[in-house]
């Protein structure tokens, strides 16, 4: 059986940038753990915007410019990227919640294998969520878990109701 992990958008602007928040900051230990101490194949999305992105639907709708690659605000937070210092990683930039390459990319890694797929990261009612349904629909054989302390939402009760709506998805919440 293969081992994925997916890092979910760890990066300074979800943290304790222009979109952080306590709670996020709070599970930043814990998801750097849980790298170190991970044995499998890791994959890490960031969330990616650019100079535009006021004027794209996402701006109109949160007018928080985020994660514009190439600022300090779309890099990793340095305790996760000190965690995937000795691992091999790849890195999936993704310009909207969810990524479909993503499991494009987890289906070429695992083949014909069963495959545990663990996401951890932020938010849980946006970008993790959205991730985990598209592995959920994408690949059918595949047990989907969520890490919920190395997790962490916009608010506490839109974490635990992404954790809810996963469960109701059959996405296993640990």
């Amino acid at each position: 059986m293969k081992n994925i992990l997916v890092v979910v958008d760890m990066q300074n602007d979800f943290i304790d940038g222009a979109l952080g928040t306590a709670e996020a900051q709070a599970i930043v230990d814990n998801a750097a753990e849980k790298i170190k101490k991970f044995n499998g194949d890791i994959f890490v999305t960031y969330d990616t915007h650019f100079d535009n992105y006021m004027e794209t639907q996402e701006g109109k709708k949160l007018p928080v410019p985020h994660c514009i690659k190439g600022t300090k605000g779309w890099e990793l937070n340095c305790k996760i990227a000190e965690a995937l210092k000795d691992k091999d990683y790849k890195t999936v930039e993704k310009l909207t919640f969810g990524s479909v390459e993503l499991p494009k990319l987890i289906e070429q890694k695992i083949g014909e294998d069963k495959a545990k797929i663990t996401l951890i990261g932020l938010c849980t009612d946006i970008c993790v969520v959205s991730n985990a349904l598209l592995l959920k629909a994408n690949l059918l054989d595949a047990e989907i878990y969520v890490d919920a302390a190395c997790c962490a939402g916009v608010t506490p009760q839109t974490h635990n109701a992404a954790l809810d709506t996963m469960r109701c998805c059959q996405i296993n919440v640990i």
